[in-house]
């Protein structure tokens, strides 16, 4: 049996007969006759004893309609809780990140946040960018994206996913030989970054400053698709994970190279106040956060 045929019975025994009921089903009485009928026939014994003016149930009838009863007030009463659940994960949400690139996927989360929870509200703040953790604990943001924990009683962290940052330059660039770049490399490269202050930069953070070594020339370049042009007409390098390249149809002449012997790889999390890690639409984002970009 099918739940259709639970709502079946139970508005006929509370309409008294197929007349009455049809309107309430949005079905013509001979709709309704013929789901009754091969119901009937499935099961092998009749539901109702038929009148003109009102039907009654027949005993087994009267099992089924208990059944379906309980079914369908189970269902209600979820169907209600579910609706509960999704008025209290309502409130606003700023978002900051460290990295630029990682904005380019964020629409798409937003949009379908909107989607799935109408009352909670996502803006993303690109204030925050070169201070996410700063502009978190004076409550300008209300989430994180960051590559690095700075602990801090106030602060909670939750892992998103790993990635590595991976060289792109063009084939005629004598680096391009390489199995990999060390840090010396870096010495004489044009060095395309997205933006200054290069403490926001990770292959500078990670890479080069520890290694004390700073690009022959660097040139911030905002826009993604810029910077691979100017790659492309060999005019130095850039450093992107390989998941902010995708959208991007590289030319064939441009190629990638890890950046050290083991990879320069660095670990994605949501930095969120303690305070807030118990609301339900934190919650809500963080999950879906993870759902999205987890697997990149």
């Amino acid at each position: 049996m099918e739940i259709k045929h639970f709502r079946l019975i139970k508005t006929i025994v509370e309409e008294g007969n197929i007349a009455k009921s049809s309107n309430k089903l949005f079905l013509t009485q001979s709709a309704i006759s013929h789901q009754l009928k091969e119901l009937e026939h499935q099961l092998g014994f009749p539901i109702f004893h038929r009148a003109r003016q009102q039907w009654k149930l027949t005993e087994e009838g009267q099992e089924l309609y208990n059944i379906g009863a309980k079914i369908l007030a189970d269902l209600e009463r979820g169907f209600n809780k579910i609706d509960l659940l999704r008025l209290g994960a309502s409130g606003n949400i700023k978002l900051g990140t460290e990295c630029y690139s990682f904005y380019q996927g964020l629409p798409n989360l937003i949009q379908k946040m909107g989607l799935l929870y109408p009352n909670v509200h996502v803006d993303l703040v690109l204030e925050a960018t070169h201070q996410p953790i700063s502009k978190l604990l004076s409550n300008e943001i209300d989430i994180a994206i960051v590559t690095e924990k700075m602990e801090h009683p106030k602060l909670a962290y939750v892992e998103v996913r790993k990635d590595e940052i991976l060289a792109v330059l063009h084939e005629e660039n004598p680096l391009s030989q390489l199995d990999f770049l060390e840090p010396s490399h870096f010495a004489q490269v044009h060095l395309f970054i997205h933006s200054f202050p290069l403490e926001s930069v990770s292959i500078h953070q990670h890479f080069l400053r520890p290694n004390q070594i700073t690009p022959q020339k660097i040139t911030a370049i905002p826009l993604t698709e810029v910077a691979l042009e100017m790659v492309n007409a060999n005019m130095g390098m850039v450093c992107l994970p390989q998941w902010a390249l995708q959208p991007f149809n590289l030319p064939e002449q441009l190629v990638l190279k890890s950046i050290g012997l083991n990879g320069l790889k660095r670990t994605h999390y949501l930095a969120i106040r303690k305070a807030d890690s118990g609301k339900k639409h934190i919650q809500e984002f963080v999950s879906s956060f993870i759902g999205q970009f987890s697997y990149l």
